[in-house]
């Protein structure tokens, strides 16, 4: 790895922007609202909040809503500094221009570790739907289907990334919306054939905390994984028309886009069945909530918007992780062979993107319960970890702009520095409960190993880096 460009603490830090940047500029207004408004939209959402309901019950309202003012606060704080100095490798380029190289690396790699085993997981989920759909063909053939498809899409002009993304969230945001729109008319009892349950649902069968606070604790560690992905808008934003106007209206738009599709869809949800409804973990809660309406075909209809959900994630992660290596190898903390851009795209950091993530495939098939358990285990914790780098991060450079640069605050973070405060314990919360959890302490353990090895080894690189500048100097 070179660190010709890495920065020692106390020198004068590179620029954040990506001005002069081989990389395109295609991606429209359009495309990162659209990002914006998709990225909260997972298959972690229309399948994995079956879990948190099943621990929670109705509580699981309360678990989003604290887990997305978590969010907010993030969001924020990344759109405030985003905003300023746009940069393709976002939160790790402020990373190491607030604390140092070492972080910069840290988040940057952790980052891309976990882009590339989510899109073997995605790939891995897309392929199960399709050999439900079409018995007999194997699963390994839609995994490199899929694979080849967002590769190319992704090796291709950056306007390709941006044009599946906004037909995906298209059809995702209209799935939801029709969801929630009949849910609505449930609740209300205006809906023929569904009465309105009022709020027995809500109120019996053990209340509103049926599981007590445990179950809420459970609920809470479930919605937060829930919310990843948020954190690819400020990436895309370094390669739009209008990167500060793209990445501050999608910012600002966060804390509807949670409270409607997230808090919203769990309060209609829980109001309509019953949280211990076996359904809503066999089937989703949104199938089970459509079985429950009487809407035909709901099972096969969910799949669909599954599927598109996965593959979503999919083009995202490969796009996600291309630009955070690609980043990471221009400031010297990487394999200088990924750091060649083509055609405005950096061709080679997609082709190792794709092929972690693809051999990452192949060892969930290998070795399921050991090498692919290990990689599920070391990501469990990750985000948290990169959210801890945004707020630092934060605090410093908005000290830092204030006196250097204040006209760069286009998005400012709410109730600075106390909410900021606010969101560092919020993250240090939810990894002490994940440590106290039986079934996610091994999530901290391998979560924290990673980060003390990537940390130290970017600690090495910068002490390195250090004495052959001041020997140079000599």
């Amino acid at each position: 790895m070179s660190q010709s460009t890495i920065t020692p603490p106390g020198q004068q830090a590179p620029p954040l922007t990506d001005a002069g940047s081989p990389l395109g500029n295609g991606l429209k207004q359009r495309h990162l609202s659209m990002i914006a408004l998709g990225g909260v939209i997972g298959a972690g959402l229309f399948v994995g909040s079956g879990a948190g309901i099943a621990a929670a019950g109705p509580s699981i309202v309360l678990a989003y809503a604290a887990s997305g003012i978590l969010v907010m606060f993030v969001m924020r704080m990344l759109g405030e500094m985003s905003a300023a100095d746009p940069a393709s490798g976002s939160f790790s380029v402020h990373a190491e221009r607030a604390i140092g190289p070492w972080a910069g690396f840290t988040a940057g790699w952790m980052f891309w570790t976990l882009l590339c085993v989510g899109v073997a997981i995605e790939a891995i989920g897309a392929a199960h739907i399709m050999t439900g759909w079409f018995p007999g063909t194997p699963s390994w053939m839609w995994v490199l289907v899929f694979m080849a498809v967002f590769c190319g899409s992704n090796l291709a002009a950056v306007s390709n990334f941006g044009e599946f993304e906004f037909w995906f969230a298209t059809l995702k945001i209209g799935a939801i919306g029709l969801f929630l729109g009949l849910g609505v008319l449930a609740v209300l009892g205006v809906l023929p054939g569904a009465g309105s349950p009022g709020t027995a649902n809500l109120l019996d069968d053990g209340g509103f905390l049926p599981n007590g606070v445990e179950g809420l604790l459970v609920g809470l560690l479930a919605s937060v994984v829930a919310y990843g992905g948020l954190e690819t808008v400020t990436i895309a934003a370094a390669e739009s028309e209008n990167p500060v106007k793209g990445v501050a209206k999608a910012v600002k738009t966060t804390m509807w886009r949670i409270a409607v599709v997230y808090v919203g869809s769990m309060l209609v949800i829980v109001t309509l069945l019953p949280w211990n409804d076996p359904a809503v973990t066999a089937d989703g809660p949104y199938a089970a909530t459509l079985d429950h309406l009487g809407i035909p075909a709901a099972g096969e209809i969910m799949n669909v918007v599954i599927l598109i959900a996965l593959l979503s994630a999919m083009n995202a992660n490969i796009y996600g992780s291309s630009r955070m290596a690609y980043s990471l190898v221009s400031r010297g903390q990487g394999p200088k062979a990924l750091g060649k851009v083509t055609g405005r795209v950096p061709r080679r950091a997609v082709l190792a993107s794709s092929g972690f993530g693809f051999v990452t495939v192949l060892l969930s098939y290998w070795y399921p319960d050991t090498l692919f358990a290990w990689l599920l285990n070391m990501v469990g914790g990750v985000i948290l970890i990169v959210w801890g780098f945004i707020a630092v991060s934060q605090f410093v450079l908005r000290r830092r702009l204030e006196r250097e640069a204040p006209e760069k605050l286009v998005v400012r973070m709410w109730g600075f520095p106390y909410l900021t405060w606010v969101a560092l314990a919020g993250v240090a919360g939810v990894l002490v409960l994940m440590a106290l959890g039986e079934d996610t302490r091994i999530q901290v353990i391998f979560t924290g190993g990673l980060t003390l090895a990537l940390a130290a080894t970017g600690w090495v690189l910068q002490k390195r880096a250090l004495q052959r500048r001041a020997a140079a100097r000599v």
